[in-house]
């Protein structure tokens, strides 16, 4: 496992964690672990979106193999950061983002693939991870337009059976 895959993961771990406090109770979503949850994924995604997948292609010459893939679940995912949470949207969330990260974690996952061509701009790739800023989340917001905004993103992403949200 290189340096890259190997933070990110951690951040996963960390985020899991945030997550599962977040759903444990049931009859009640623990509101501050949901909130700092939902802002370190759009951190991370923003990690992904702006300097990891960016620096690949640059070096590469062209998008690393999952790439696309990658920002389809990465839209999925934040789409259902918008509304208030429920007990049906944490499902949801779970069922996406768990073969989500495990997609980017694999040994031929999308860090990998990434490390793959970065080598000795790896270092440097870290230390921009590491000094991202955060992504204060807006106010959350209701409703159809959101709803059917949030469909899309899943059926676009393959998860469809999901969109019944």
């Amino acid at each position: 496992m290189g340096r890259i895959t190997d933070f990110l993961a951690k951040d996963h771990d960390r985020l899991d964690r945030l997550f599962s406090k977040a759903e444990a109770n049931a009859a009640h979503i623990d509101l501050d672990a949901y909130e700092e949850f939902r802002r370190g994924l759009l951190k991370h995604v923003g990690m992904e979106e702006l300097i990891l997948i960016p620096a690949a292609k640059r070096l590469s010459g062209k998008a690393v193999a999952l790439a696309q893939r990658t920002r389809l679940d990465h839209a999925a995912l934040t789409s259902l950061l918008i509304p208030t949470p429920t007990g049906k949207l944490l499902t949801v969330l779970r069922a996406v983002l768990e073969p989500h990260n495990r997609m980017e974690e694999e040994k031929d996952g999308l860090y990998a693939q990434c490390e793959g061509v970065l080598g000795a701009e790896a270092d440097s790739v870290l230390e921009q991870l590491n000094a991202a800023p955060d992504i204060p989340p807006a106010a959350h917001v209701d409703g159809p337009h959101v709803s059917a905004s949030i469909r899309r993103a899943l059926e676009a992403a393959g998860y469809a059976r999901f969109s019944d949200i």
